[in-house]
């Protein structure tokens, strides 16, 4: 049977390449081989796709960040394919896969990948696209866009943090109506957070009650809050505290609705996503995930 294997060889330190071998021959030595495919050009991966017959494979393996497998998973979703994957975290921060503990050696990667021990997976859908782990809007929100690939490569997820701490002089807030399925929110905020995953930009306790196939969104409505308060604040979510805060509304979702007359920008896992007005939605068990956990019912 053919594995599928996309890498992205932008990705993190660009190491990859180098341990392709080894990860032909593991599989290979299990009978199985691998068809790698080098994603140098994203706009013609939907291509690719279409033109190849899925059914010669037994899953497709993601050698990347969350941008990577955010691009993929949304081809596989618009193409109707229906694989399970498999990740390799190669990128900067690989948020979403820590929800599956998937190592960050070769060697554990390849070992997780090579089972059959899968997580039925939920995904969120904004609009017409779909997203992983973490959708966003807001101020602040596309920093990942934002952040100097050379940087990014270099110093990881710190460069996100500088980034951040750079923009926060420039934080305003706006007035948004936020429906959370029947409960309507509107109020004066910096950002909005709708985790799938645990952690985002390095923030591994950022939605603390997720879990990833439980059919549910969780929201985080970040509110205006004095300039004093926001670098406390800031500890607050990093040490996982933050659901009890006054400034951060917490809640969970099957759908989400989101309205606002200021031109602001929306994030989908790190890539840009589409205008407001956002209607989101939760797909649940909607892809199977290699796991290095087994997940308790």
């Amino acid at each position: 049977m053919n594995v599928l294997l996309m890498y992205n060889p932008r990705s993190g330190t660009r190491s990859f390449q180098a341990q392709l071998d080894y990860v032909v021959d593991r599989f290979q030595t299990e009978g199985m081989q691998i068809i790698p495919y080098r994603m140098n050009d994203m706009n013609r991966l939907e291509t690719y796709l279409k033109n190849i017959d899925v059914s010669t494979f037994k899953k497709i393996i993601i050698s990347g960040g969350d941008g990577t497998v955010h691009q993929v998973v949304n081809c596989m979703m618009r193409l109707g394919i229906d694989l399970p994957i498999a990740i390799f975290p190669t990128g900067t921060a690989n948020d979403f896969s820590q929800y599956f503990e998937i190592p960050k050696d070769i060697e554990g990667m390849t070992e997780v990948a090579l089972k059959d021990q899968y997580v039925d997976c939920d995904l969120g859908k904004v609009n017409d696209q779909y997203f992983i782990n973490v959708a966003s809007f807001g101020n602040l929100v596309d920093i990942s866009q934002r952040v100097n690939e050379q940087a990014k490569n270099v110093i990881g997820v710190l460069a996100y943090y500088i980034k951040g701490i750079e923009e926060i002089p420039k934080l305003r807030a706006f007035k948004a109506r936020i429906g959370v399925d029947d409960v309507v929110i509107e109020a004066q905020i910096y950002f909005v957070l709708i985790m799938n995953g645990k952690s985002a930009g390095g923030f591994r306790k950022l939605a603390p009650y997720s879990d990833i196939s439980d059919g549910l969104l969780d929201v985080l409505v970040f509110k205006k809050c004095p300039v004093l308060e926001l670098m406390p604040l800031l500890i607050q979510v990093w040490n996982g505290e933050h659901p009890k805060s006054d400034y951060i509304q917490y809640t969970q979702a099957k759908k989400i609705t989101v309205e606002c007359s200021d031109a602001i920008t929306s994030d989908l896992d790190g890539e840009t996503g589409p205008a407001l007005p956002l209607e989101i939605e939760v797909v649940k068990s909607c892809i199977k995930v290699n796991s290095a956990k087994i997940k308790k019912s």
